[in-house]
């Protein structure tokens, strides 16, 4: 199993990123161990969502960095779901 997440930083911003161990993962961002989050400071979880492989769950990160827009993203953390497809 793999998971695509959604966190929430304390500017506001929205980080996305995939793995295959989901809690600790989250431990890395919010412990501040994570390069990406560290300076950004994750602040919050807004939407996990498993997936069969990483492969898929790398897909769907893509395409929503691909998306640049928060909008898109707002929607999807307002639904709980993801509705991209790999």
């Amino acid at each position: 199993m793999a998971w695509v997440y959604i966190l929430q930083t304390k500017s506001g911003k929205y980080y996305i990123g995939s793995t295959t161990d989901i809690t600790e993962r989250l431990k890395h961002h919010f412990g501040g161990f994570t390069p990406s989050t560290k300076s950004l400071g994750a602040e919050a979880l807004l939407l996990k969502q498993k997936y069969q492989t990483l492969k898929e769950a790398r897909s769907i990160e893509a395409k929503i960095k691909k998306l640049k827009r928060s909008d898109y993203i707002e929607k999807m953390v307002k639904d709980g779901y993801i509705k991209l497809v790999p």
